[in-house]
């Protein structure tokens, strides 16, 4: 594996001392003591359960070849450290040696509903075309962006990178890590409003992500919803030259035109100035033909060439947790089954039942499994509510809801439609499960909070 970072890069970029040190440097950068790479450099970053430093001789037992800690923990950490006044700062100056360092085209991701999906299309986009690191999971938050920053390979040509937000002024730092080439919005919607007055406070927020792009680079906004205006005025602002849209809105720069469901795919027109250009995912939804057509957009201004990039995106699907779609069982009769259990909010939660509404089950019941959307302060109630006209055009036999904000939904819709309401996914399990059968459709559905990826387990483990 090839190295990161030498013993000496890693003292400079962080003003750090060397206790113990032995070898030449690091090939990999971990915070989880059970997960090291080779010869990799553990970094002991206090979070909101777990200070790293009680960790550093587990990591260091492990395999770690160093650990970057904090001056005041240096004494009872052990030797085979780099010590800096603090360990996360410490991450951060890595971050920023590997982004000084890199001669990589570099992307960064954000918005309320299809972040992560559209990360994906991107990397599938860019990796067709050349070495390509990008951010794993979610790490999209304040350890997370300089983790993924500070792996980035030297010989890296494309880098894209995930950022995500709770409260206003936590994107302005991330994208001044990054500085991107490229600054991707993809949606604004109501989500996170339990720390905000208003939804046009997120999409300012989400618009601090301009602020961080170099000099000649480029926004990629989506034109489907009501901030996009806000987004161009935030853009301008910051100093951005040139703003690129797209999506099924009609002045859209790369415009949708049409969409349609064919077995397994998504096939579409889309048309960008005189081009028109034919698009197929492995994937159903038509917020995944946009998300498909932001790798697009972002190819074009990165300089892939268009034929790979659409060959590229012929093969992308859905990631787990976020619409990817499994066939269980007999071919004959097998349950499909939609896991949507990574995230929810009002854009997605409708997003995912557009989808659902389309989709037959193989020869028995559509089933609905809702859990609570999370972080929506006052507004919750009248939100889950507000979700009712989605729920009965997807056409479900059964209805089950997960969650106290549920509650709201249940009353809207009556208990002659929902079948079961429980607070917990653990109080819900085995009442789905029971009502399961071959043939039936299953789409599940919520915040990562709620715990509905356990319940995809569980189904898949019952069903497979």
């Amino acid at each position: 594996m090839a190295r990161l970072f030498t013993v000496g890069e890693i003292l400079a970029a962080t003003g750090g001392r060397g206790k113990g040190l032995t070898g030449d440097g690091i090939s990999s950068i971990s915070i989880d003591s059970r997960e090291l790479g080779p010869d990799a450099l553990f970094v002991a970053i206090k979070g909101d359960r777990f200070d790293g430093h009680d960790f550093v001789p587990t990591a260091l037992a492990n395999g770690a070849a160093a650990a970057l800690v904090s001056e005041g923990k240096a004494n009872e950490a052990g030797e085979r450290l780099v010590v800096v006044p603090d360990a996360l700062e410490g991450l951060r100056d890595l971050a920023r040696a590997a982004r000084t360092r890199s001669a990589a085209r570099i992307v960064a991701v954000t918005g309320s509903a299809g972040k992560t999906t559209t990360k994906e299309a991107i990397r599938t986009v860019l990796g067709a075309a050349g070495p390509t690191h990008y951010s794993i999971k979610s790490f999209n938050n304040h350890w997370g962006v300089p983790l993924m920053l500070a792996r980035m390979p030297r010989e890296a040509e494309f880098g894209v990178f995930e950022l995500g937000m709770n409260h206003a002024g936590e994107i302005s730092p991330l994208t001044r890590l990054v500085r991107p080439h490229v600054a991707v919005v993809t949606t604004v919607a109501a989500a996170h409003l339990e720390f905000f007055d208003s939804v046009e406070g997120i999409a300012r927020a989400k618009g601090e992500i301009f602020e961080g792009l170099e000099p000649g680079g480029t926004a990629i906004i989506n034109a489907d919803h009501d901030y996009v205006g806000v987004l161009i005025e935030v853009a301008k602002a910051a100093g951005v030259g040139k703003i690129v849209t797209y999506g099924f809105a009609e002045d859209a720069d790369w415009r949708i035109e049409s969409a349609q469901m064919a077995g397994e795919h998504m096939h579409a027109v889309v048309r960008h100035g005189d081009a028109v250009v034919p698009l197929s995912i492995r994937a159903h939804g038509r917020h995944m033909i946009a998300n498909a057509v932001a790798a697009l957009a972002v190819a074009e201004e990165i300089g892939v060439n268009r034929d790979t990039a659409l060959s590229a995106l012929a093969q992308f699907g859905a990631p787990e947790g976020r619409g990817q779609a499994m066939l269980l069982g007999p071919a004959t009769r097998p349950l499909l089954l939609v896991d949507e259990s990574y995230n929810a909010n009002s854009a997605s939660m409708a997003a995912a039942m557009d989808v659902f509404a389309a989709q037959d089950a193989p020869g028995g019941r559509k089933v609905l499994v809702l859990g609570d959307m999370l972080e929506l302060g006052e507004k919750g109630p009248a939100l889950h509510a507000a979700l009712k006209d989605a729920v009965l055009a997807t056409g479900a036999d059964a209805v089950y809801l997960v969650g106290p904000s549920m509650a709201a939904l249940a009353d809207a819709l009556g208990p002659q439609v929902v079948t079961d309401h429980k607070n917990t996914t653990d109080e819900i399990a085995q009442s789905v499960l029971a009502g399961l059968a071959y043939g039936d459709a299953v789409m599940v559905k919520g915040s990562n909070g709620v715990r509905l990826s356990g319940l995809v387990k569980q189904i898949r483990e019952r069903f497979a």
